[in-house]
């Protein structure tokens, strides 16, 4: 038996090809958007992948099955639990087996069991894996998806929080204790490989280590510690991240489909300042990718930054409209990386892009702002001219703010713009500075111009401004 772990660290995103070295065949287990690497892998490994399986519909990336199935015909072996509302839709053109509690394929020697899992979404399940290539007739491990992670279950809030389904989030709480006494009675040696890790906003405690056992999650998961449903609920609906915009999106892209990568449109290429400034006058959405530093230096007016990194993907998806036409600022080197970032959670309206240091190269009149420390911060707010906004999680302000902060969170700040109180100049800080750049960003987008970032954040305020305040007592 072949198995190979994929992740995906801009979604915190575990994906898992299983393959039958004897028969040459292998499936595919919560595929992301991009199959190629999947395809790579079975080139080299010599196997065709001849399914795909999904363990519920996902609310944070765009399953690849269906970019399999065009490409492989693959079938597609999906969640048939759930009642009503919960089945997916366009499948018909498409092999698919749709598959209850108890039901059992067979992939080569591999054999698959499904076991129902709910809790997270209605529909979840899992799926047992045995080996049936030598003498085992007993399953090695568990693929959990979104049900149990490293130290964490799957959060039941999200169709609640996410898609306004109300009165789901207790619902789904209830679901998931009964899901876990399940997982509780199943052998202590059964490896589990959940969907995702640390990072992911389907859970508030994932760990970051790729697998883990039964057994383990049965002693240190904080899930399982509960003999009480009410205390278990109570404690899994607490302190929840906030779920990005772009979740109640995904839930109904992977529930109903949405269109193949090879079929979307071809970039438009901007070569000239002039094709760039008018995009902007246009409305359209222009997303500049450097790092915040550059973008600080010298920008166009209008652009938004979201700097390629680990958290490109999620800030995305909260901050980019759907509806609109969107154009790239980035370095040519890294457009495939963009492309493929941004296509995993449905943003396909990707209208063109520009060599950004070339652009900025030829432009004549380019907009800056400034970054400057907690203690120069201190001395302002003390002036009492300035306005602070908070840019952090719910969660993190809770714990510790400064006095008199306005908080909104970074991902909900453009649909609350008329909110930000920016009658005078406007401090923005997050816990490191790396949100809070991306706020500036918005803020002078929107027409806020008398706007600066505080390098370092809330975390060097800590140190630095805590510090001095603490000697002077002393």
């Amino acid at each position: 038996m072949l198995l190979r772990y994929f992740y995906d660290e801009k979604l915190a995103h575990a994906s898992y090809l299983v393959g039958c070295q004897a028969k040459g065949v292998a499936v595919v287990v919560d595929p992301m958007r991009n199959i190629e690497p999947y395809a790579e892998l079975a080139e080299k490994e010599n196997m065709k992948i001849i399914g795909a399986l999904e363990t519920h519909i996902h609310a944070d990336f765009v399953s690849g099955s269906r970019e399999l199935a065009d490409r492989f015909g693959t079938t597609l072996y999906l969640s048939d639990e759930g009642g009503e509302g919960w089945t997916y839709e366009n499948i018909s053109h498409l092999d698919h087996q749709l598959l209850k509690d108890g039901d059992e394929f067979v992939i080569g020697n591999l054999v698959f069991k499904t076991m129902h899992t709910p809790g997270h979404t209605p529909e979840s399940i899992s799926f047992f894996l045995t080996d049936r290539g030598g003498i085992a007739d007993k399953p090695m491990g568990i693929f959990t998806g979104d049900f149990v992670f490293v130290g964490d279950v799957g959060r039941p809030d999200l169709l609640e929080k996410a898609a306004g389904m109300q009165g789901t989030s207790e619902s789904g709480a209830r679901a998931m204790f009964t899901s876990i006494k399940r997982f509780k009675e199943l052998p202590d040696y059964l490896q589990v490989w959940p969907a995702h890790g640390a990072g992911s906003a389907c859970g508030k405690a994932l760990g970051a280590v790729p697998s883990t056992t039964v057994g383990y999650e049965k002693q240190f998961n904080w899930a399982m510690q509960f003999d009480k449903e009410a205390d278990f609920i109570a404690a899994l609906l607490d302190g929840q991240p906030e779920p990005p915009y772009y979740f109640a999106v995904m839930k109904h892209v992977n529930k109903v489909g949405i269109e193949l990568i090879k079929n979307l449109p071809e970039l438009k290429v901007l070569e000239t300042v002039e094709e760039a400034e008018e995009a902007v006058a246009a409305g359209h959405q222009v997303l500049d990718t450097r790092h915040a530093k550059d973008f600080a230096d010298g920008h166009m007016e209008g652009t938004i930054n979201i700097p390629l990194n680990n958290s490109f993907t999620n800030w995305a998806g909260w901050i980019v409209d759907y509806e609109k036409s969107l154009y790239l600022l980035t370095d040519p080197a890294q457009l495939h990386e963009i492309l493929s970032a941004l296509r995993s959670i449905g943003i396909d309206n990707v209208a063109g892009f520009a060599d950004v240091n070339c652009i900025l190269n030829k432009a004549t009149d380019l907009e800056t702002y400034e970054n400057i420390s907690p203690l120069e911060a201190q001395k302002m707010l003390t002036k009492g001219d300035v306005n602070l906004l908070d840019v952090r999680n719910q969660s993190e302000y809770d714990a510790g703010n400064i006095d008199k902060a306005q908080h909104i969170m970074l991902g909900t700040l453009r649909k609350r713009l008329d909110e930000v109180e920016d009658d005078k100049k406007l401090i923005v800080h997050c816990l490191s500075g790396g949100r809070s750049a991306i706020a500036v960003s918005i803020l002078q987008a929107a027409g806020v111009k008398d706007v600066v970032n505080m390098d370092g954040g809330y975390g060097r305020w800590k140190r630095e401004v805590s510090q001095e305040e603490n000697s002077v007592t002393t």
